[in-house]
This record gives structure tokens, sequence and C-alpha cells, in this order.
């Protein structure tokens, strides 16, 4: 299976680490959005899409690159790090799943985890989360990655 992980993680590496973590599972090729032609991706078997959460939001520079992206098929699936948890009646990574979908793409899953976060009101106490993404958390990932490669249906 050929598999590609766009990433973008600017503030502590957070989302490289989780990106890491199922790229060895997948074999993948990890790429920020600024370094992948888009001809690439459509030669992948999967495509997954990640990056931190910024004001509940995945970051511009990933969904401003899904959003340029021509209309195609193929499976993907979404990942995000956050300092606080998703909100379930409003998860962050509803909106780029979505608009995956509507380029074509059969989206599996989705996987999100919590991670350092120094954001404003944060960074008064030095930031939450400090030892994040934990042990725990990057099993988690591998987990979610084993289920895509092996095809064990849609998974969260």
């Amino acid at each position: 299976m050929k598999a590609v992980i766009v990433c973008a993680s600017v503030s502590h590496g957070n989302t490289r680490r989780v990106a890491d973590t199922m790229a060895q599972v997948l074999g993948a090729k990890v790429v920020a959005p600024e370094e992948v032609d888009p001809g690439e991706l459509a030669d992948a078997d999967l495509v997954g899409f990640g990056s931190g959460v910024f004001y509940s939001r995945l970051h511009p520079r990933l969904t401003d690159f899904v959003k340029a992206l021509p209309n195609g098929r193929g499976r993907a699936f979404v990942f995000a790090t956050s300092g606080l948890p998703e909100v379930p009646l409003a998860p962050f990574t509803r909106p780029l799943v979505r608009l995956l979908e509507g380029k074509g793409f059969d989206v599996d899953g989705s996987f999100s985890c919590r991670a350092f976060d120094t954001w404003t009101p944060f960074k008064l106490v030095g930031g939450i989360n400090k030892q994040r993404p934990n042990i725990g958390d990057l099993a988690a990932a591998r987990a979610f990655a084993e289920r895509l490669r092996d095809g064990r249906g849609p998974v969260s």
C-alpha cells in the first residue's frame, strides 16, 4: 500500500509525532502541505491529513491545501492534536472530513488526542498537557493506523 501523510505541525511538534507514529505503521511518507504535489496524492492508496487545532479549527495551511486539491478519489483519514478535547456535537475534524468527501475521498475515520498547548490563556501557567502526546496517545495512534492498514472499516 502506498500511503502519504500531509501534516501541518507548527507549534511544538505534537502533530508531527503522531504523524510519524502512524507513518511507521503505514509505511507512509510525512510531508507538509507545501511540500507535496497533488499528483503524488492521486497515486496513493491512502492519504492522511492532520494538524494541530487553532481556535477550534485545523490549521489553515492544511485546509487551504485541501480546498485547492482537484476532485479525485481514494481513501483518506483525518487526525488532530489539541490542548482541549473535541466537543462531540462539533468535532474539529468534521469540517475537513466533509471537505475531503466533497472532493471525492472516502474518509475511513478520524483520530485526535490531547497535546501540549501554550495558547495565550494557557501560556500564563506554562501551558497545559505538558507531557502529551504521551505513550498512551501514541499507542492509540498506532492502533488507529493498524486498523486503517488492515482495512477493518471506518475507524474513529
